[in-house]
């Protein structure tokens, strides 16, 4: 069952001699469950690719449909619920709130949502993550790699529609990388997730179901890797 569909994605920046065209007509699609790997060079495209399925970017045209809706027509307060329903982002920098808990932490598009957190669902995702003893610290109280699973947990929470990592491995040592891209890959088959990485790492990418090649803001090649 088709989650994502990418219809001719366009992203410019800047006009006249500062023109800089990020992404040139981007299309293709992905099936629920399915986990894609997009790769290319700095300045590629890949991260803005990313930030606009994600919601977080707009595209200059083009459309972004994730299960038959179309994101960029809905009004700012509709893409804001929509953002924190139906997609779970991962960045490089965890990019968690200091002065909230590792609990509070993996629960605020909950709480931000107004919804009650299922306790059962919250306990599973701590033991998933070994995260269950750090539940009351700090994230200055955590290492590199806690913190980035404190980041998926958050990502997790929801049961999003996508989960969307940006370089979850760039701010972190080999060994705690490879224990984060494991810990994706059983979100992705444990919770039947849909997950899209963005990755210079060859080796990652490798894991992956499919690989889209991207440079110069244009898909160079789409490859599936394993059915």
């Amino acid at each position: 069952m088709e989650i994502l569909r990418v219809e001719n994605l366009s992203k410019i920046y800047g006009q006249g001699e500062t023109t800089v065209k990020a992404l040139d007509n981007v299309s293709f699609s992905v099936e629920k469950g399915e986990f894609l790997a997009i790769i290319g060079p700095s300045g590629s495209g890949k991260s803005t690719l990313l930030h606009i399925v994600g919601g977080v970017d707009t595209p200059t045209s083009g459309k972004v449909f994730v299960e038959n809706t179309d994101v960029y027509a809905l009004d700012e307060t509709q893409l804001a619920i929509f953002r924190r329903r139906q997609i779970g982002l991962i960045y490089q920098f965890y990019n968690l709130i200091p002065v909230l808990s590792v609990e509070e932490n993996i629960t605020l598009p909950l709480l931000l949502d107004g919804r009650t957190v299922d306790q059962g669902q919250l306990d599973e995702i701590a033991n998933t993550l070994n995260l269950a003893d750090r539940l009351n610290y700090l994230p200055n109280q955590l290492s590199g790699g806690q913190q980035q699973r404190v980041s998926i947990g958050r990502a997790l929470i929801n049961n999003p529609a996508l989960v969307l990592a940006d370089e979850p491995t760039g701010n972190l040592d080999s060994k705690n990388g490879a224990e984060i891209v494991k810990l994706l890959k059983l979100s992705n088959k444990k919770y039947n997730q849909t997950l899209i990485i963005i990755t210079h790492d060859e080796s990652i990418a490798l894991q992956a179901d499919r690989i889209i090649s991207i440079e110069d803001g244009r898909i160079v090649k789409n490859e599936v890797i394993r059915r």
